[in-house]
């Protein structure tokens, strides 16, 4: 379990505060060296990142190493892609430290690449279709975005951030927003071995982060999850014996009575 403090100073904050993290310019550095090489044709950084090579050669280091291989087709986007990591890796790092965002990315980047991994596989058993590109919606920056804005979503989920620079959203509903976002990628390539490894690693991050660690968290879950259940079926069963309010509409109010009612109810003939 990693510990998160509480915010101490504004989200996004670029006008002060301590300066940036030595070890998240280095690894900025890296994502952008990477795919720079990768685009000059470098083939021995394919090696590194995750591929089926994994069980059929043994590549078992791909398994940590891919999400350092920066990915994508040069361009403005891909440097949009590391400000957006900046942004939010900066103040993932600022607020767990140097031990905790490495053991947080570390864990949640493996645990991920074990889900896509197992995934692929079955689908490979059952016949399935193939994608197009397998772990493409996971591969490089795309997996430290996942797990810098999901860390920032838990430790910040009061907080308010402009979605597009435009639309105010709540930190904690980009949990959501990430899974949408990772949805519409496996459409488009039917990656879902992909898929399912960013939402392992949504839930990862939660989990490491959550106040009690794993076990609290699939507590917590559990029980909000069986509220949400006996309330729909009370609603159910109100509704099928056709529960109504005590203070009905055919009473008529003569004035506040000292309950707090509407003063005085209407008797009927059994009543003396």
């Amino acid at each position: 379990m990693v510990n998160a403090t509480r915010p101490s100073r504004p989200v996004f904050d670029l006008t002060g505060g301590p300066p940036p993290p030595p070890d998240l310019l280095a690894l900025m550095a890296v994502v952008f060296a990477t795919f720079s090489l990768s685009v000059l044709g470098v083939t021995p950084l394919e090696s590194l990142r995750l591929t089926p090579d994994v069980w059929q050669r043994g590549f078992l280091w791909q398994l940590v190493t891919y999400p350092f291989i920066g990915i994508g087709s040069p361009g403005l986007w891909f440097l949009v892609e590391l400000f957006i990591l900046y942004l939010f890796g900066r103040d993932v790092r600022l607020r767990l430290g140097r031990r905790g965002f490495w053991w947080l990315l570390g864990t949640t980047a493996a645990i991920a690449a074990v889900a896509a991994v197992m995934v692929e596989l079955l689908a490979g058993t059952l016949g399935f279709g193939a994608s197009i590109a397998p772990f493409a919606l996971m591969q490089g920056q795309r997996m430290l975005l996942t797990v810098f804005i999901a860390a920032f979503a838990v430790i910040n989920r009061d907080a308010t951030i402009y979605l597009f620079f435009v639309l105010p959203i709540r930190a904690g509903h980009f949990l959501w927003i990430e899974i949408l976002f990772a949805f519409m990628g496996f459409l488009a390539t039917r990656d879902i071995a992909g898929f399912l490894g960013v939402c392992a690693a949504v839930g990862g991050t939660m989990a490491l982060l959550h106040r009690g660690g794993p076990k609290r968290l699939a507590r917590d879950t559990r029980l909000r999850l069986e509220k949400m259940w006996i309330t729909w079926r009370l609603r159910k069963q109100r509704g099928r014996f056709g529960v109504v309010d005590g203070r009905g509409a055919d009473r008529p109010s003569t004035g506040a009575g000292k309950d707090g009612g509407n003063g005085s109810v209407r008797k009927g003939p059994w009543i003396h």
